[in-house]
């Protein structure tokens, strides 16, 4: 019912785009030629989407990109696309046609498992996609000013002509400062909760402490590790390591509580000692937490070292080059270096999650997402 919905609205939008451009006067041969195919494709989707989905989903998201490619062509030929009611009809019923295509692609079940998962990185790779094409168009469109937003074009551009430089601050912010401080931290946490486990003691002193320093805010601790470690990466390691200890500990010594009393009295049964059942049971048990916190942590890292950055560092790195092209109002610089940090983020977490479905493809949460 909604895609039905979806498909009239894109076909009106259509028709009012022509009656729009043909009153103001701004025809143009690729906007008539968008129209038509925005018509055609709502008319034929309807059809389709009685008898064929996946086709129908196929068919709607040909069109709506290949609508796309044309309003972007006219973006390169008329850059004043302010007044143009037309075109604004034609974007939003482009992109009407997208999330029908996306919504059929979600309500299909009657697939191959290798299709299904084709789909699952299909998906938010539209909905990605578009989200930029509208950033594109109404950048563009309306001719905001590069300095309060640049368009996706400008900052990939920026990103093909700086790339030297990028991968510099890469190594320095992401291999240097984060993978040093994410290994260390983690490691720590993840020992120092052993050690809690085995002491009651210092479950009492140490856990209240633990929330306290975890508290803090990276503003006020960075500056201090500078003046302690010095201005190159090792002082962003070590504020990497402040953030991403807390999370590990906590999460492991919840974790390692996680057995059963049924479970427990079974290993006692059967003679174990604390060692045993920690490696046999406890640990196996506390993986999902621990996997947890990996994944919190990766993306605390990346935010602790370019923040840290920010309070003193030699000429390369993230949080370096953000803070000195924000001042030299190299706006487009700044995005490609927030590409950068999003994407290197992104590509570390998802290694985490998939290490984390390898290893404990056993445990009731990992089979529960499966289905």
């Amino acid at each position: 019912m909604v895609e039905r919905v979806l498909y009239t609205v894109s076909g009106v939008l259509g028709v009012l785009s022509l009656m729009a451009m043909t009153l103001q006067g701004a025809l143009s041969n690729r906007l008539v030629i968008t129209a038509v195919i925005v018509i055609v494709a709502s008319i034929v989707g309807i059809w389709l989407a009685l008898r064929f989905a996946f086709w129908a989903a196929v068919w709607l998201l040909a069109n709506s990109s290949l609508c796309a490619l044309f309003l972007l062509s006219h973006l390169e030929q008329n850059h004043h696309a302010v007044q143009n009611y037309g075109f604004w009809a034609l974007v939003i019923a482009s992109w009407l046609l997208a999330w029908s295509s996306v919504t059929r692609f979600a309500e299909i079940n009657t697939l191959s498992k290798s299709l299904k998962m084709s789909l699952s990185f299909l998906i938010p790779l539209i909905f990605g996609a578009w989200l930029l094409l509208l950033w594109e168009f109404i950048t563009r469109g309306l001719e905001v000013p590069q300095v309060l937003l640049p368009a996706p074009s400008d900052i990939g551009d920026r990103f093909i002509h700086s790339m030297p430089t990028l991968w510099a601050d890469f190594k320095q912010t992401f291999i240097k400062s984060v993978l040093t401080g994410y290994v260390m931290g983690c490691s720590a946490g993840f020992l120092v909760a052993i050690m809690i486990d085995r002491s009651p003691f210092l479950k009492r002193g140490l856990l209240p402490v633990g929330n306290l320093v975890a508290a803090l805010p990276i503003v006020g601790i960075a500056p201090i590790m500078v003046m302690w470690f010095g201005f190159d990466w090792q002082s962003k390691a070590a504020v990497v390591v402040v953030m991403t200890f807390f999370p590990m500990l906590v999460n492991t010594v919840v974790g390692l509580s996680a057995a059963s009393n049924i479970q427990l009295d079974l290993m006692k049964t059967y003679a174990s000692g604390y060692w045993q059942a920690l490696l046999k049971l406890r640990l196996p048990e506390a993986l999902p937490f621990i996997f947890n916190a990996l994944k919190i942590n990766s993306t605390l890292a990346l935010i602790g070292a370019i923040v840290a950055e920010f309070f003193g560092t030699p000429i390369v790195g993230m949080g370096f080059r953000i803070s000195t092209e924000v001042g030299k109002m190299n706006v487009d610089m700044v995005w490609a270096e927030i590409a950068v940090a999003a994407l290197a983020g992104s590509l570390f977490y998802a290694a985490i999650a998939l290490i984390e479905r390898m290893v404990t493809f056993w445990h009731p949460s990992m089979r529960t997402a499966k289905q």
